[in-house]
């Protein structure tokens, strides 16, 4: 089936910023739309948005990239066979003619290959999930839901980015959640008690006031335990460090507590911490450029957490399979605009599949309502699901999208839970 016509729109993401949606509509009338997401801590090596700069929405605007898609892409790709995926993306590739996509826009990239896959699986007459499993056996993914935002989601309130909670005494995803929603209201009702809440983070997490990053820990295995569950075997603790955002050059400056330290010295830190919480994943310990260091942390570590890389990884597939050559994560973060195509982001999950990693496929902070990556995590069978809190519509119309996806006939063959962690046994 033909493409008969590609359109795209500005219109706003969750922080209220602009951003890109295309629609593609196929010969049949059928039609997909794809959103482009936005990071606000980003490596350095991933696909870059295009924006206008200029004074309007804090030099935020789109529109450039929308004129991109309107006198280049959208000729390009008008009467291709939608189904084409891996070659539509090759010609939106050869099209940008850059490393990262900065002439027409990761943004505008992004968003027109996921319209691209919306409009391949409606003319299919399929869900996307399904649409991508290919009569594959694929399962529901073991959500990681953040409670604490910290870092460049909260105006640095705390160093840490995330504190999240992982249900690993969950048999379904509908359990998985259920869990998650009591201990995110005990998070908030110990907050409050405590005078210590200051709001909600970018991704719907309490924003807390917390005087140690350690505090954070303590009040989210409080937190858990006020729910009725035991911290570790039923529900364990995941953070994202995201360490290149008070670091480089394997220095580490922890503004919380006014100490900085080095490379070995906050993988010492960190050390310390899994032995004395229940946690069972590691986002980004060490800063981008610290690779000697994220060698050194997977080898202390890596048999007994999962240590995952993203702005390190950045959803290249070379840079997968570079890492796995050294012994650095053993699981990659999976985001489609850091790639900024589908078929770019499926070989980063291949990549890793290959080398032993286990995957996560993740939002980003400024997101939209549009659920693809539910659908790219459940049919590509990732594993993890990292979507941000469990408040704010944005995220919720991911997670509730997945109910939907288990709840109706034909869905996925069961729940991947505690499996689909990596470095740890279930």
């Amino acid at each position: 089936m033909k493409i008969k016509s590609l359109n795209a729109r500005r219109i706003w993401d969750s922080r209220g910023r602009p951003t890109v949606e295309v629609e593609v509509t196929n010969e049949d009338g059928t039609s997909g739309s794809g959103i482009a997401p936005a990071g606000a801590s980003m490596g350095t090596r991933e696909a870059v948005e295009l924006r206008d700069g200029g004074s309007a929405f804090g030099g935020r605007d789109v529109q450039r990239a929308l004129a991109g898609i309107e006198r280049e892409i959208a000729p390009l790709l008008v009467g291709r066979d939608v189904s084409d995926q891996a070659g539509i993306d090759a010609a939106l590739i050869a099209l940008d003619g850059t490393p990262t996509k900065t002439r027409l826009g990761g943004n505008a990239l992004v968003a027109t290959s996921l319209a691209v896959l919306h409009a391949a699986a409606a003319q299919a007459r399929q869900p996307l999930w399904q649409y991508l499993a290919q009569g594959r056996t694929v399962q529901l993914p073991l959500p990681q839901i953040q409670i604490f935002g910290g870092g460049a989601h909260a105006g640095r309130r705390v160093d840490v980015q995330d504190f999240m909670v992982i249900a690993t005494g969950a048999s379904s995803f509908a359990q998985a959640l259920e869990m998650t929603a009591e201990v995110y209201r005990a998070a908030g009702e110990i907050m409050a008690a405590r005078g210590a809440l200051a709001g909600v983070a970018d991704e719907g997490g309490w924003w807390p006031n917390f005087a140690r990053n350690e505090e954070a820990l303590d009040t989210l295995v409080q937190a858990i335990e006020k729910a009725g569950y035991t911290p570790g075997s039923e529900v364990a603790i995941a953070l994202d460090i995201a360490a290149s955002e008070f670091g480089s050059k394997g220095r580490y400056r922890l503004a919380l507590e006014n100490q900085e330290l080095d490379s070995d010295g906050l993988c010492e830190r960190l050390l310390r911490w899994l032995e004395r919480y229940p946690i069972v994943s590691i986002e980004d310990p060490l800063a981008e450029d610290d690779e000697a260091g994220l060698v050194a942390f997977t080898r202390a570590a890596g048999d007994r957490v999962q240590v995952v890389g993203d702005d390190y990884l950045v959803t290249n597939a070379q840079r997968v399979r570079q890492a796995a050559a050294i012994g650095a994560c053993n699981c990659a973060l999976i985001k489609p605009n850091q790639a900024g195509t589908v078929t770019e982001t499926r070989a980063a999950l291949d990549a890793a599949r290959a080398a032993g990693y286990a995957s996560i496929v993740s939002a980003r902070s400024g997101e939209t309502e549009d659920v693809a990556i539910v659908h790219l995590a459940t049919g590509w069978n990732a594993g993890q699901l990292k979507v941000g809190s469990f408040a704010r519509s944005e995220r919720m119309a991911k997670w509730n999208e997945a109910l939907r996806i288990e709840s109706r006939p034909g869905a996925p063959a069961g729940f991947a839970g505690r499996a689909a962690l990596a470095g740890r046994a279930p």
